[in-house]
């Protein structure tokens, strides 16, 4: 059984499948053993740079051989790996790099300028690769990787943050094997496999597409350009067998005719993720692969990637009705625990999902993050118990701020209990954006709202103060965040409404936005 480390993963598959494909990038193939053998030239560099193994690497990388050789070399030398989306805003990656003090920095040539601030930031060192990538794979691997301790951080990942701050989530090597082996068993990949790479390095299901897939043996085949906006296209061009994306990716598939019936035939397995999965958007992805096995799972990042999972029955006619239209959630993986607490504290059919188990992280880096995140649940106390600060044992459940109903044995997404919300896959919120707003000097007060349907939601922004010009609007928010939280619309009105408490009503602002057509911009394409 492959265990250990996150790395490990990988090694198992170069040990047993050196000439197999394990990436392929437009018309360019990695074999395993180059793949290998550029992350350990890498990893040496990195080592000689820094003097010592760092223990912070960031990525600044699209989805380029250094992005995936790069990772692996962080990994092999038992450092965190904390990728930086290149569409995220400098500020932004300056901010992120200061939090998680970065040792070290690889970049992609066009970030030079971008890097050395993002670099300076931390104090991290930059590293500049002698040659190409090609010469590294070509000369043999040194040394033996690093055997980290499994509650060492294997990556860093940030969400959305309710004070304008991202929050930073560290996740174990213990948490994310555990991950890897639930699925590894339920889900096993084989040499010949091809599987889809829909997932930026910023957003934790890319794990799964790499390191499931690389434990045994399997391709990973990396989108060109915005292929995967055409779901169909992209699997049949690239041989897919194995899909996994947000279920947003249907409804970009159905404006872009990529998910015709019929189109997808050789497709033998459809994992879905990231945000509610709808019936509908079920039913015309089982039409278009109809040969494919369907599964939704579920997950917050910080429970390693998915922690519960269902698989569609074969015929539709046996799928069960839910009380939203939306696909189950289904059970835990056998790593976690769950409990639905309700209002009251105490065990409901309804209610917020609470989760423990080897999946669950230790706590946020910023451990201010943590407060009110973490429940004590004494087996002979019914009510729950407000814990001391983290780090946080196994015992403890972490509140993931989602409602769930119990619903013929089956956990339902049903929604958030606050106001963050999932934008094609990502976890955003609101306030974040509403802060970014406020610093216009036009802008008096301003709220962000989910617009459109549960699986295909977009973001409204509500502003009151002057009417200022959509495109200053958007410049001022893709100055500070990233492209996924940037609203489809943006609306003045003369005032917000309020509720019988004096607060802004959300409910009604969301009530109140015109239809989608009459938006002052059109939908974003493409899941950020």
């Amino acid at each position: 059984m492959t265990e250990g480390s996150l790395y490990s993963w990988f090694a198992a598959g170069a040990a047993r499948h050196p000439d197999a494909v394990a990436l392929e990038i437009e018309e360019d193939g990695w074999t395993y053993a180059e793949l290998e053998r550029a992350a350990s030239g890498i990893a040496e560099l990195m080592a000689r740079h820094r003097g010592g193994p760092p223990r912070r690497v960031g990525l600044l990388c699209t989805r380029t051989p250094l992005a995936y050789a790069g990772y692996l070399a962080a990994l092999r030398l038992g450092a965190a790996v904390v990728p930086l989306g290149t569409g995220m805003p400098a500020s932004r990656g300056r901010a992120v790099a200061a939090a998680t003090g970065l040792d070290l920095l690889l970049a992609d040539e066009s970030e030079g300028e971008r890097s050395a601030g993002i670099a300076a930031a931390a104090g991290a060192a930059t590293l500049d690769l002698p040659g190409s990538l090609r010469g590294l794979a070509e000369s043999p691997a040194t040394g033996p990787p690093a055997v980290p301790d499994p509650d060492d951080i294997a990556y860093i990942l940030f969400t959305s943050g309710s004070t304008g701050v991202p929050k930073g989530v560290p996740v174990t090597h213990l948490n994310v094997t555990a991950f890897l082996r639930s699925c590894s068993e339920r889900w096993p990949v084989s040499g010949g496999d091809r599987v889809s790479h829909t997932f930026e390095l910023t957003f934790d299901p890319s794990v799964c597409d790499l390191f499931l897939s690389w434990s045994g043996g399997a391709t990973v085949v990396v989108p060109k350009g915005n292929e995967e906006l055409r779901p169909s296209a992209y699997v049949q061009r690239r041989g897919i067998t194995h899909w996994f994306s947000v279920p947003y990716a249907v409804t970009l598939g159905i404006r872009t005719g990529g998910v015709e019936p019929g189109s997808m035939p050789g497709l033998r397995h459809t994992r879905f993720g990231g945000d509610r999965l709808t019936v509908r958007q079920a039913a015309v992805w089982a039409a278009a692969a109809p040969c494919s096995v369907i599964e939704n799972t579920y997950g917050p990042t910080e429970a390693a990637v998915f922690c519960t999972a269902y698989e569609l029955p074969r015929a539709p006619s046996d799928w069960p009705v839910t009380s939203n239209g939306t696909v189950p959630i289904g059970r835990p993986l056998p790593t976690v625990e769950h409990v639905v607490l309700g209002p009251d504290g105490r065990p409901a059919r309804e209610g917020e999902l609470c989760l423990r188990g080897e999946q669950r992280f230790p706590g946020y880096l910023d451990s201010r993050c943590d407060v009110g995140r973490f429940y004590g649940f004494p087996e002979a106390a019914p009510a729950r118990t407000p814990c001391r600060p983290g780090p946080y044992g196994p015992e403890y459940w972490y509140r993931t701020g989602d409602r769930v109903r119990v619903e013929d044995g089956l956990l339902v997404h049903l929604g958030r209990l606050d106001d963050q919300v999932k934008v094609r896959g990502y976890r955003v919120e609101p306030g974040e954006i509403e802060a970014v707003l406020r610093r216009h000097p036009d802008v008096a007060d301003a709220v962000v709202v989910p617009a459109g349907n549960p699986g295909e939601y977009g973001l409204a922004a509500v502003y009151t103060g002057r009417p200022v010009p959509a495109t200053a609007l958007t410049e001022l928010v893709l100055g500070a965040l990233p492209a996924h939280m940037l609203p489809d619309s943006f609306q003045h009105r003369a005032a917000l409404p309020l509720n019988g408490n004096g607060k802004v009503d959300r409910s009604r602002v969301a009530a109140e936005l015109p239809a989608s057509g009459d938006l002052s911009r059109e939908p974003m394409s493409g899941t950020g």
